[in-house]
């Protein structure tokens, strides 16, 4: 549905002859039917990505496609195929009611808002009630739904979603987790781009993690996720006085004490390491209570990769 070929973009440093390389030669796919995440902290490049995308910013170099059309050589007819909601809902105007917004943004698309696909759109997104106040005058929340709203209006297979979550409170994010799902459960094809791990663990079916402009890793969450809890383990031990002195003299260097438990977390890139920590401990007469693999979740993948550690 999307595929992004060796995008290049930079802008000029202010003060400097030099130009800041916000997106360094990336490459990704977007497959029919998936919710793809671009994550990474702020200014990664992801927005500088999207806005490519959707033909906002136009890149140094570099191919994009959107169903197969060029967006740099048939811009209008490639973009025909996207919705956006830009961060800090910018396609919302805030002087309009849903409905009106609708309308206004479909027909500048060429076309025209049916009431009963409206009223459908409307109620599945719980704003049946707001449709006819004035946006400003909306949550946060209640915005954010709108945005989506304006999209759906449109009728394109695939949405771009930029921070969709920034700003939104606790219950509102949780409940964007579940609008998401639902939009790919209707056929949809979503591109985010987001800092907020919780939304991508939570969504995502692949995630491309971008860090300075570039793509560490692009990978099924899934797989992130199994590779990082191998190499996860909590180890406890039953201390006995100088647990704690012997773990330092091995090179251990943080465990956590609770009680009459000391609680190790490594992360481990083979078994093989971790029999060797058995063997280390079983010679310097440390006890071992229990070994169990962590859960890990995409913070500490998102730490791993971004730091350059994995």
């Amino acid at each position: 549905m999307i595929r992004v070929e060796n995008l290049v973009k930079t802008f000029p440093k202010k003060g400097s002859k030099e130009r800041l390389r916000a997106v360094d030669n990336i490459s990704f796919q977007v497959r029919e039917g998936e919710i793809f995440a671009l994550l990474g902290p702020n200014g990664a490049g992801k927005t500088t990505t999207l806005k490519s995308i959707c033909g906002l910013i136009i890149p140094d170099s570099g191919e994009i496609e959107i169903m197969g059309i060029s967006v740099l050589k048939n811009r209008g007819r490639a973009l025909s195929n996207i919705s956006v909601v830009l961060e800090g809902n910018r396609n919302l105007y805030w002087r309009m009611t849903p409905v009106e917004n609708m309308a206004y943004f479909a027909g500048i698309r060429g076309k025209k808002l049916n009431r009963s696909e409206a009223a459908d759109i409307l109620a599945r997104l719980g704003l049946a009630e707001k449709q006819n106040e004035i946006v400003h005058k909306l949550s946060r929340g209640m915005q954010q739904k709108t945005a989506i709203a304006v999209c759906l209006a449109a009728g394109t297979k695939i949405l771009l979603l930029d921070e969709p979550t920034l700003g939104l409170d606790v219950n509102s994010a949780v409940e964007f987790r579940g609008l998401v799902k639902d939009l790919q459960n209707q056929g949809k094809t979503v591109l985010l781009s987001t800092h907020d791990m919780n939304l991508v663990e939570a969504v995502a079916d692949r995630v491309a993690i971008m860090n300075d402009g570039k793509i560490v890793v692009c990978e099924e969450k899934r797989k992130l996720i199994d590779l990082f809890a191998a190499r996860g383990y909590k180890i406890k031990l039953v201390p006995n006085g100088t647990t704690e002195e012997k773990l330092a003299k091995l090179g251990f260097s943080e465990w956590n004490k609770d009680g009459n438990v000391v609680e190790l977390h490594l992360n481990l890139s083979s078994a093989r390491e971790l029999y060797k920590i058995m063997e280390d401990f079983k010679l310097n007469q440390i006890e071992i209570e229990s070994i169990e693999k962590e859960l890990v979740n995409f913070e500490k993948i998102f730490i791993s990769y971004t730091n350059g550690s994995h």
